[in-house]
This record gives C-alpha cells, sequence and structure tokens, in this order.
C-alpha cells in the first residue's frame, strides 16, 4: 500500500463523513434563506457549521490516520478553534443585535409571553 491509497473501510468512512458534514453545512445555509429574523438565522448557521465542523474534522482525522499509520491530531486542534470561537462570535453577534433592537424600542426578543405560554402581542 503506497501512501496515496487508503484501505476500503477508510474510503467508506472518509466519504460518509464528509458528505455528512457537507449536508449539515448545507442545512445551515438553507436556514439563513428561509428564516426570517436574524435571531432565527443566526440559530440555523451556528448549528449546521458547528456540526458540519466537527464530521469534516472526523473525516480529516481517520483520512490521515490511515493513510500515515499514526494518529492525525492536527484537525482536532483545528476544530477545538473553532468549536470555541463560534459560540464566542456567535453570543457577541446576538447581544449587539439585541441592543440595537431595544435601542430601536422595537419590544421584546423573543416576546414576552403570558401566563398561558402564549405570546404577549399588545
Amino acid at each position: 500500500m503506497t501512501p496515496a491509497q487508503l484501505p476500503l473501510w477508510a474510503e467508506v468512512v472518509v466519504g460518509v463523513l464528509a458528505l455528512v458534514g457537507s449536508a449539515m453545512a448545507l442545512i445551515g445555509s438553507v436556514g439563513v434563506l428561509r428564516l426570517s429574523t436574524f435571531f432565527q438565522r443566526i440559530h440555523a448557521t451556528t448549528l449546521g457549521s458547528t456540526m458540519g465542523c466537527w464530521t469534516l474534522a472526523c473525516a480529516t482525522i481517520v483520512y490521515f490516520s490511515a493513510r500515515d499509520g499514526t494518529l492525525a491530531v492536527h484537525a482536532l486542534l483545528i476544530s477545538v478553534f473553532v468549536a470555541l470561537t463560534i459560540p464566542v462570535t456567535t453570543i457577541f453577534l446576538m447581544r449587539a443585535a439585541l441592543f440595537r433592537h431595544r435601542q430601536a424600542r422595537l419590544g421584546d426578543v423573543p416576546p414576552a409571553l403570558g401566563a398561558d405560554g402564549e405570546t404577549d402581542r399588545n
């Protein structure tokens, strides 16, 4: 087996993980198009990009580990940094949008719930 060749099981695992990760990223992107408000859109993209990143990182780890015969953890380091930065960035974006929303006096985000659990649309 030359370094460029992979065993069949590794090719299948890498292919499945890459397709699943790409599908998750696509779902997050479609969420941006379909959802109406910023607060809904940010949720879809954050989940899609985080889960897509982790599955693509797993595919990278399997690929390089099978190719080189040793455990490849460089992709894991990239995933850790992405997993740390995406939530922090999302929190900052959400807080900024919430601040701007309140400054414009557009009401509560999300709308306040009444005693019966229904939204209060005064």
